[in-house]
């Protein structure tokens, strides 16, 4: 189904990029269902329509990139896997989309993490289906916080993450460690003295996320993330990709990977672009994983494309790992 957004560049289309792909074979319906903070989390509900609804079933959630909703990435992957049989369900974390959460936009990855097991709570309770057959596809930022999610959450049978980002080091540390010490610590003062000013009653400020304009000075990278979220290509109107500065530092104390090989004997999948520029995150984590794993790399994809370009999105090798085992 072709999706328009008025006064937007269309953004580059290349390789079947289908963000807002519908499928007749599958029906969509709005849920909701409350975390253990008792916040709210909206999510869709995603059933083939030829599913037997005696039987029980296997089933997954989906989570959006970090500073997304379930529109972005998150209800293409979750449609796909629909289609292959599956039970699917994204929904946008809390602080975010319509899940609730203030201020809107706060990073908290704690809350995060809940938010996945919340969804397996919900799954569990559906009658068609197998609540020993859950599984998870995280993109992006969520995919190191559906590794958080599982470490400590059993029920979650398999995991498998496209273009992982891990949230914690790429703050601590910066891409390839690009981050010094000194500068860390420049962005904490900086948000501590926010704090001061916020909780004098001065205004919201935010940071990182994608850039709202271009320019000459614009990095590859923020060229690769405009593309999709400020085109017609992945636009949403309810984000803005935006963290709040003083949130934003709780990453630095966000270590998804320690522990990682607990997770095994379940099985993980971690996939990535062999250009993604987040590519370093899903090797780091596929070593020190446990057994029952596996690496894609994906050829000539970058970080961003494995969003939505059908063409590129091994959605065969996701199949074939999640009916494996979800047996």
């Amino acid at each position: 189904m072709a999706h328009t957004t008025p006064n937007l560049p269309p953004g580059d289309t290349s390789n079947g990029a289908d963000n807002f792909y519908t499928s007749d074979k599958v029906t969509v319906q709005k849920v909701s269902f409350k975390n253990q903070y008792r916040m709210n989390v909206a999510g869709n509900l995603f059933v083939p329509k030829n599913l037997n609804r005696r039987a029980k079933n296997p089933a997954m959630v989906v989570g959006h990139p970090m500073g997304a909703v379930k529109e972005q990435s998150a209800n293409l992957y979750a449609t796909k896997m629909a289609e292959q049989g599956f039970v699917t369900m994204s929904l946008d974390l809390s602080f975010w989309g319509k899940s609730d959460g203030q201020p809107r936009n706060a990073v908290s990855p704690d809350i995060y993490a809940e938010d996945f097991s919340a969804a397996v709570d919900f799954l569990r309770t559906r009658a068609f289906v197998d609540k020993e057959r859950i599984g998870a596809i995280g993109v992006c930022g969520s995919g190191s916080f559906v590794i958080s999610a599982a470490k400590i959450d059993p029920r979650i049978k398999a995991v498998a993450t496209v273009s992982m980002y891990d949230m914690g080091a790429a703050n601590r540390d910066g891409l390839r460690k690009s981050v010094t010490l000194e500068q860390r610590k420049d962005i904490l003062k900086q948000a501590a003295q926010q704090r001061d000013v916020e909780f004098a009653g001065g205004q919201t400020e935010y940071t990182s996320g994608t850039p709202e304009q271009l320019n000459d000075n614009s990095t590859p990278v923020e060229r690769e993330f405009y593309d999709f979220y400020r085109t017609a290509r992945g636009y949403s109107p309810n984000t803005t990709t935006h963290p709040t500065l003083t949130s934003n530092v709780k990453f630095m104390n966000f270590y998804p990977f320690a522990d990682i090989e607990t997770i095994s004997p379940r099985p993980m999948l971690f996939i990535t672009g062999e250009k993604a520029h987040s590519r370093e995150f899903s090797e780091e984590a596929y070593r020190l994983a446990g057994k029952a794993k596996e690496l894609v790399i994906v050829p000539g994809a970058g970080h961003v494309d494995l969003y939505d370009r059908v063409n590129l999105i091994p959605f065969d090798k996701l199949t074939t790992f999640f009916r494996n085992n979800l047996k």
